[in-house]
């Protein structure tokens, strides 16, 4: 069978095509980020101007990559949350409309689910149960995962994502957007512990998280000195160090407490190759393994949709006529929702 996945949720359009036999046929994507970075972040309204500018163009272009035909097609998936409203609705308005005028089901998807899961789309994969940590701009979370679509959130930020952290932290250096790998580029160049940012909710004794006092702390710091370019360097490399170390504190943590031997980080901010390198050592020391998505699969894309798509279309999973979408759509509730 072959799904067409679309994702829509953000300033990302992706469209792939996944065979449940022959893996991922193809895999288009268009980036907004040059659309975005005059404004210093996303902007919602030309957000879906360009969704709509760019969905079926990445269709077509999806379908002759994989050499496919509509009537090869078994199921259209589309991201139905969470995200921007505007952004949904246009992925999901495609999707829908593609889906009734093929004949075929539409089945929507959870971002987060997608996520999860991209790791999957590699060569070596998990096997369940696994626990996870979704890292990115718009969510970080600890997840139990005990089975395929069996799904338990243990602990999340209670203020700023990760990622969202490295990105405000990043305005406030003068980096341009999207802040958060250039100020992991930046960070190379720092040195080690000449400032020391704090560690929030270290001692605390949930897996919850907390990294808006990191931004203030830097806001400090930065004003305290002179910024030149080793200054702004120092300042992200203690910034990196901070939030890995948060990271690694806490999901430490939930290895003991779940038993699990097995480790998957997805979302943008996994990308990073301060956590990537730190995590490694972490489950080596503990006898365990990590299992990432490929750089490319970090940050949003059709294949991942494209790929939980297909796994909640073999679970019944399907949409009614109505275009309907789910701005927050917490992952722990999927059981109950695609009921």
């Amino acid at each position: 069978m072959k799904v067409l996945g679309i994702e829509s949720s953000c300033d990302e359009t992706g469209v792939a095509i996944y065979d449940d036999e022959k893996g991922l046929l193809c895999n288009q994507l268009y980036s907004q980020i040059k659309l975005h970075a005059e404004y210093g972040g996303v902007v919602p309204e030309l957000a879906s101007r360009d969704h709509i500018r760019m969905a079926i163009r990445l269709v077509k272009a999806a379908l002759d990559e994989a050499h496919c035909t509509k009537d090869d097609i078994d199921a259209v998936a589309y991201t139905a949350g969470p995200g921007l409203i505007g952004a949904l609705m246009v992925g999901a308005t495609v999707a829908r409309t593609i889906a009734y005028a093929w004949n075929k089901p539409a089945v929507p998807v959870n971002h987060m689910e997608g996520h999860m899961l991209a790791p999957m789309l590699e060569d070596r994969k998990p096997e369940f149960p696994f626990l996870a940590l979704l890292v990115s701009g718009g969510h970080t979370m600890i997840i139990d995962v005990a089975a395929p679509g069996q799904y338990r959130i243990i602990g999340q930020s209670v203020d700023d994502a990760a990622g969202e952290a490295f990105d405000k932290t990043a305005k406030l250096l003068g980096i341009a957007y999207p802040g958060g790998p250039l100020l992991s580029a930046l960070a190379q160049k720092g040195v080690k512990d000449r400032f020391v940012f704090p560690r929030p909710m270290y001692n605390s004794p949930n897996l919850d998280f907390s990294f808006s006092g990191l931004k203030t702390f830097a806001a400090n710091t930065i004003a305290e000195h002179n910024t030149c370019e080793q200054d702004r360097a120092d300042v992200a490399r203690a910034f990196e160090d901070a939030v890995v170390d948060i990271l690694k504190i806490k999901v430490k943590k939930a290895l003991k407490q779940t038993g699990y031997k097995r480790l998957v980080i997805a979302g943008g901010v996994s990308a990073n190759r301060t956590l990537r390198s730190e995590m490694e050592k972490m489950m080596q020391n503990l006898k365990g393994e990590v299992f990432y998505p490929r750089i490319s699969f970090c940050t949003d894309n059709g294949a991942m949709i494209a790929y939980a798509g297909m796994f909640r279309f073999k679970q019944g999973a399907r949409s009614g006529l109505e275009i309907k979408v789910t701005p927050r759509w917490p992952l722990d509730t999927l059981n109950d929702s695609y009921l």
